[in-house]
């Protein structure tokens, strides 16, 4: 018996039928109708816990010994989302001390980390604890993410933690430890960008905006085919088009990158939007264009000409998508 109240080890297998307290319990079968197409194979440990749940479950059983029994069954199918839902109106039943069941989520949690129905439980049991889960919960999501950086049910998880339970001081700090980790880590981005927009302790995206510019163009330096930092970028101005295209330091990172890889296909893509949105190109912008060396019928001493280059030397780079940047160049006036 582990920590967690009602877990049951499956490998010391001892069959219900033979435990003195499953003794006054009719198992109930599965009902597969008089004629199954194909019967399932299931094995007899899975098949007797399955019966027996199912008794307790037509009883409405609300018992110590039916939250052990959910515990078993979980071990063998922890996707069973009947099973899940039981097991939850027994915790109500018996007022169980639902950090334990934290306890038990935890040990499942290990081997699937990303069952739904797990995560859905998890959720269940902080909200029943309130903010003083937090902490625990955001740690849980952190060991979450040495196993796996991307695993979109704990960053889930963890959104909804900081916005239902708190929690808010150190998530900048934590994002950028992330960061600093691996630069391509777009979930750690997109949690950056959370954290900025919805965090009652920052102000908001125009109070963020400047220092984050700061840190979306320094890491375009450092990596600009690492596409996240781009979007990134773009996002810092949402519903501000007019920021974004008068911003000289969005324009300036696109030059600086063109100068230095002259097909990079975010830098000549975010070019591209900031002309389609009015922005009015330096000479040195032109320039820097004009001389890419790729031919092309279209005219380039206009706004409007630039742009259709740009599509054209995009339809080259990005073969992928050279469908869609025609489509682009089609509808330039």
């Amino acid at each position: 018996m582990s920590s967690s109240e009602g877990e049951e080890d499956p490998a010391v297998w001892l069959p219900l039928r033979a435990r003195p307290e499953w003794a006054d319990v009719a198992p109930l079968p599965q009902d597969d109708g008089p004629n199954p197409v194909v019967t399932i194979a299931y094995k007899d440990d899975f098949r007797e816990t399955m019966d027996y749940f199912r008794a307790v479950f037509r009883a409405n059983e609300l018992s110590p010994r039916s939250l052990a029994l959910t515990s078993l069954a979980i071990s063998f199918n922890a996707g069973n989302y009947t099973v899940w839902q039981f097991r939850r109106r027994v915790l109500e039943a018996l007022g169980s001390d639902l950090h334990h069941e934290l306890d038990f989520t935890e040990q499942i949690a290990k081997g699937n980390a990303k069952n739904y129905q797990l995560w859905h439980h998890r959720r269940w049991v902080a909200e029943k604890l309130g903010p003083d889960a937090a902490d625990r919960e955001l740690k849980f999501t952190r060991k979450i993410f040495c196993m796996d950086a991307k695993n979109y049910h704990a960053w889930s998880h963890r959104q909804w933690v900081l916005q239902n339970l708190g929690g808010w001081d150190d998530e900048l700090d934590y994002c950028q430890q992330l960061l600093e980790e691996d630069i391509f880590n777009n979930s750690a981005w997109n949690q950056r960008y959370f954290v900025i927009t919805r965090s009652p302790l920052l102000g908001g995206l125009k109070a963020t905006r400047d220092s984050e510019v700061a840190y979306a163009v320094e890491s375009i330096k450092s990596f600009p085919e690492n596409e996240s930092p781009w979007r990134y970028l773009h996002g810092l101005y949402k519903n501000d088009t007019a920021a974004w295209v008068n911003d000289p330091r969005v324009s300036s990172i696109c030059l600086d990158i063109l100068k230095a890889k002259r097909h990079c296909v975010f830098a000549l893509s975010t070019l591209l939007d900031l002309l389609c949105h009015g922005y009015n190109p330096s000479q040195e912008v032109m320039d820097a264009v004009n001389g890419m060396g790729i031919s092309d019928s279209d005219s380039t001493g206009s706004d409007s000409g630039i742009a259709k280059f740009i599509c054209s030397i995009l339809g080259q780079e990005d073969p992928m998508r050279a469908n869609y940047w025609a489509w682009r160049k089609s509808q330039l006036p």
